[in-house]
Formats: C-alpha cells, sequence, structure tokens
C-alpha cells in the first residue's frame, strides 16, 4: 500500500508508481470531491483535449413509441 504525508503547507506528493499507474501530470488541474471519508481527483480538461475521446461510441438511442 502507497502512502501520503501532508505537509505543513496541506502539499501532498505522490510516489512515481502512484503518477505512473494514473497518469498524474505536473500542472494538471483537478476537482477535488470529498466522498465520504476519501476524497477522490477528477482531471479538468479542456474541450480540444477531449476530441476524440469518445470516437466510435454507439449514439443510438432506443426510445420508447409515445417518445419519438
Amino acid at each position: 500500500m502507497n502512502t501520503v504525508t501532508i505537509s505543513n503547507d496541506y502539499q501532498i506528493v505522490f510516489s512515481k508508481e502512484i503518477r505512473d499507474t494514473i497518469g498524474l501530470k505536473a500542472g494538471t488541474s483537478y476537482e477535488i470531491i470529498p466522498y465520504n471519508n476519501r476524497i477522490e481527483l477528477i482531471p479538468i480538461n479542456s474541450i480540444k483535449t477531449m476530441k476524440g475521446k469518445f470516437k466510435g461510441i454507439d449514439t443510438n438511442i432506443i426510445r420508447d413509441e409515445d417518445r419519438l
């Protein structure tokens, strides 16, 4: 199990193993979401970096007859 320590300035340093595993990059902005007794980091991406991420996704929606 990897552990981190919060500094006096409330900074956290992630180990290289964790950075490589989940792709943390220096300078990337993250939204922090508190969830029960833990936090989750969600990367904030611009629209330009999202281009092509969902290529090939099925966009067909099956609707009920009364919803057409």
